[in-house]
C-alpha cells in the first residue's frame, strides 16, 4: 500500500508541476453543459458579430456532447435528456447556420423535445432567453416590476434581501421585461414547431401559472411601490436608472458582470433595452470579457459561466503542501503571489449586511474583483498561512482574511458563501425556477464544516471559542435523519457530510460523539463495492440520497478523507477507498469527468477539471501522514 500511494502522490505532483501557468495559478476548465456554447452563438448572431471560426468551434463541442436520442444532457444518468438544454443548444445550433432543421441530429433533437411538452415547459431563463429573441412571449408572471429596486431596506423586502449573484441576474431581467425588449435579425430561426398541438393553443400565462405564495409577495412588492414617495410619473423612469447604474457599477475590469457569463449575457441584452447601441464601448468589452471566458475540453472550446482560477490556485497549492511540497518550492512561491494579487482590497456588496469591516476575503473566479466568498477565503488562507511564518506580506493577508472570515458568520452560527445573513424565506416565493436555492444565501453545511475545518487546523481554534461552538452547534442541529449533510456547492450528501465531519474533527469534537459515529456509519453504508463512493446529481434535485451506482475520484476522496479524520487507526474501508484512488487514477471515462460541483439545481452541474487531483491528493496525503508515517 504504501508504494502505491507514494508513488500516485508523486505522480500528481508532477502532473500539477506540469500544468502550472508562469504566474502560478492554474487554469483548469470549469465544464458545464451545452448553456453558455449555446447562449454565446445566439448572442454572437443577435449582435450580428461574425466570428465564425469561433462559433464553428462552439458549434463541434454542443454537437459533440448530444445524446443518441437526439437530447443534450447535465449529468450521464439523468433520464433521457434535459429539455431546456435541448431547446438551447437546438436554437444555437439553427442560429449557427451550420445546421438545419431537416438534418438527421436536429430531428432528433426536435422529437425529443417535443416529446418532453416543448417550450411551454422549459425553465425560466430559457423562457427569457427565448422571449429576448423573439421565440416566446413574455409571460405576465415574469413582469415583476422593476420599482423593487427602490423599496426600502425597511420595508418587507428589498432588492439587497436577493444574494449578489441572484441580483446580477433579477435586475437585467426586469429591465427586459419591463420593456418587453425583444431583438430579431433576418437569420433568427423560428422555433414555432418547438410548440406541441397542445400547448400551442394555450396561454403562455395561465401554461406558467403561479402559487399563491408567488402571488402574495408580488401584491407586497406592488403595495410597496405604491407608497413610495417618490410622484407616480417618475417613479419608473428612476428605478430603470437605478437598474442601469447598479449593473454598471458592477462590471468587472474585464468588461463581464460580476465576473458571470449568464449574467452579462443578460446585461446585454438590458442595455440595449434601456437604449444602448448593439456596438456601444459597454457592450464591446462585454463581448471581449465573455470571450476570455473560454477554456479547451476534449479537443473542443467551451465558454465556461465562471472562470475557477482562485479556487483551483488555492485548493491545489494547500492539498500539495499537505503531499509534503516544501513552502520554499517555487510551485508554492509562484502560486502564494498568485494569491496575494487576488486578495481583495475594494468593498463589495457584502458590506450591506456586514458593516464595518475591511476587505480581505477572495473571489472564484481570476478577474473577481468585488465579489468575495467564505470558500475561497478559507482555502486562500489555507494555502498562505505556512508562507507567512517566513513573510510579513503573507502574515497581513493573512489577518485581513481571516478578520473577514469571522465577521461573515451567520446569525444562526454557520456560514453563508457569499453574504451574511441573507437568508428572508419569502424571497423564495418569488415565480422563477431555482429561486429557492438562488434566491438567498443561507448557512449551509458545507460551508460550515469547511470554515471549521479552517479555524481548526490552520488557526488553531477548538470547540471551546465562541465562534466554533457556535458553527458547531449549527451542524449538530442541521444534520439529516439518516446521519448525513446536504451540500449546498457539491454533489452533495458526500460532500456536506465530509466537510461536517472533518470540521467538526478538526475543533475537537470526539470521535465517539453520537453525530460523527452516525455520519460514519451512513459514509461506511453506501460505500461501493469497488471501495470507492458515487453520488447522483439527482441528489441535488430530489434533496435525498442517490447512488451514482459507480465511484468518482472527487467523491472518494471527501468519503476517505472524512473517515481518516476519525479514525486513529485505518479501517478496511479506508484500505478500500485508497486501493481504488490509487489504482483508478489513470482510467478516462464518464466517471472522471462527472460533474460534482454544483450551482443551481436541475440547471447548473460543474466538472471541475481540477478536482481528479485535488481531493485524491488531499485524502492521500492524510492517509500517509496519519498511518504511514
Amino acid at each position: 500500500m504504501k508504494n502505491k500511494v507514494e508513488s500516485e502522490m508523486n505522480r500528481m505532483i508532477e502532473l500539477l508541476h506540469r500544468d502550472q501557468s508562469p504566474d502560478g495559478a492554474w487554469r483548469y476548465c470549469l465544464e458545464s453543459g451545452p448553456l453558455t456554447d449555446a447562449y454565446m452563438i445566439i448572442l454572437l448572431r443577435v449582435l450580428q458579430i461574425d466570428d465564425e471560426d469561433f462559433i464553428r468551434e462552439l458549434t463541434a463541442r454542443i454537437s459533440g456532447i448530444q445524446n443518441k436520442n437526439g437530447a443534450w444532457k447535465l449529468y450521464h444518468d439523468e433520464e433521457e435528456g434535459n429539455l431546456s438544454a435541448s431547446i438551447e443548444a437546438y436554437y444555437a445550433l439553427l442560429f449557427s447556420g451550420y445546421y438545419r432543421k431537416t438534418d438527421k441530429n436536429m430531428q432528433a433533437a426536435k422529437h425529443f423535445i417535443l416529446s418532453k411538452g416543448g417550450i411551454p415547459e422549459a425553465s425560466t431563463l430559457t423562457k427569457v432567453m427565448l422571449a429576448l429573441t423573439g421565440q416566446y412571449p413574455w409571460p405576465r408572471h415574469l413582469l415583476i416590476p422593476v420599482e423593487l429596486l427602490l423599496l426600502p431596506q425597511t420595508f418587507p423586502i428589498h432588492f439587497f434581501d436577493f444574494v449578489g449573484y441572484a441580483r446580477v441576474h433579477v435586475a437585467p431581467i426586469l429591465v427586459c421585461a419591463d420593456r418587453k425588449f425583444v431583438i430579431k435579425t433576418d437569420d433568427t430561426p423560428d422555433l414555432s414547431d418547438l410548440f406541441t398541438e397542445k400547448s400551442t393553443n394555450v396561454n403562455p400565462d395561465k401554461a406558467n401559472s403561479i402559487s399563491n405564495e408567488s402571488r402574495s409577495i408580488l401584491h407586497l412588492i406592488r403595495q410597496g411601490i405604491k407608497n413610495l414617495p417618490i410622484l407616480p410619473r417618475h417613479i419608473h423612469s428612476i428605478a430603470l436608472r437605478r437598474a442601469e447604474q447598479f449593473m454598471l457599477e458592477r462590471i468587472e475590469p474585464d468588461g463581464t458582470l460580476y465576473s458571470y457569463f449568464t449574467s452579462t449575457f443578460l446585461m446585454i441584452f438590458a442595455l440595449m433595452a434601456l437604449g444602448y447601441p448593439k456596438d456601444s464601448h459597454v457592450i464591446s468589452r462585454a463581448i471581449t470579457g465573455l470571450k476570455t471566458l473560454t477554456c479547451r475540453t476534449n479537443g473542443h472550446i467551451h465558454v465556461q459561466n465562471a472562470t475557477s482560477t482562485v479556487w483551483n490556485t488555492a485548493l491545489l497549492s494547500h492539498a500539495l503542501q499537505e503531499a509534503g511540497v516544501s513552502t520554499a518550492s517555487p510551485i508554492i512561491q509562484k502560486a502564494g503571489v498568485y494569491l496575494l494579487s487576488r486578495q481583495h482590497r475594494k468593498y463589495g456588496d457584502w458590506v450591506q449586511n456586514n458593516p464595518h469591516v475591511l476587505p480581505g476575503g477572495w473571489g472564484f473566479s481570476d478577474i473577481n474583483t468585488i465579489n468575495p466568498d467564505v470558500d475561497d477565503t478559507t482555502a486562500s488562507l489555507r494555502a498562505i498561512r505556512r508562507l507567512g511564518s517566513t513573510d510579513a506580506t503573507y502574515r497581513d493577508a493573512w489577518n485581513r482574511g481571516l478578520h473577514w472570515l469571522l465577521s461573515m458568520q451567520n446569525a444562526d452560527g454557520g456560514w453563508p458563501a457569499f453574504e451574511k445573513n441573507t437568508d428572508k424565506r419569502i424571497l423564495t416565493w418569488i415565480p422563477i425556477d431555482g429561486s429557492k436555492s438562488t434566491s438567498i444565501d443561507p448557512s449551509t453545511a458545507d460551508l460550515t464544516g469547511r470554515t471549521l475545518e479552517f479555524l481548526g487546523k490552520e488557526a488553531g481554534l477548538t470547540i471551546h471559542h465562541p465562534i466554533v461552538e457556535r458553527g458547531v452547534r449549527w451542524l449538530l442541529m442541521n444534520q439529516e435523519k439518516d446521519g448525513s449533510w446536504y451540500g449546498r456547492w457539491g454533489i452533495s450528501y458526500v460532500y456536506g457530510t465530509w466537510a461536517a465531519v472533518t470540521g467538526m474533527a478538526a475543533v475537537g469534537v470526539s470521535p465517539y460523539h453520537p453525530s460523527i459515529q452516525k455520519a460514519v456509519r451512513w459514509l461506511l453504508k453506501i460505500q461501493n463495492a469497488d471501495g470507492g463512493w458515487g453520488e447522483s446529481c439527482r441528489s441535488d434535485m430530489e434533496k435525498r440520497y442517490v447512488s451514482l451506482g459507480v465511484s468518482t475520484p472527487s467523491q472518494t476522496g471527501w468519503a476517505l478523507d472524512a473517515l481518516i479524520s476519525v479514525f486513529k487507526e485505518p479501517i478496511q474501508a479506508i484500505d478500500r477507498g485508497v486501493l481504488f484512488l490509487t489504482e483508478s487514477a489513470r482510467k478516462q471515462d464518464w466517471t472522471t469527468s462527472y460533474p460534482t460541483g454544483a450551482g443551481l439545481p436541475g440547471g447548473f452541474y460543474f466538472h471541475y477539471h481540477s478536482y481528479r487531483y485535488v481531493w485524491p491528493l488531499l485524502a492521500l496525503s492524510h492517509y500517509k501522514k496519519k498511518y504511514m508515517n
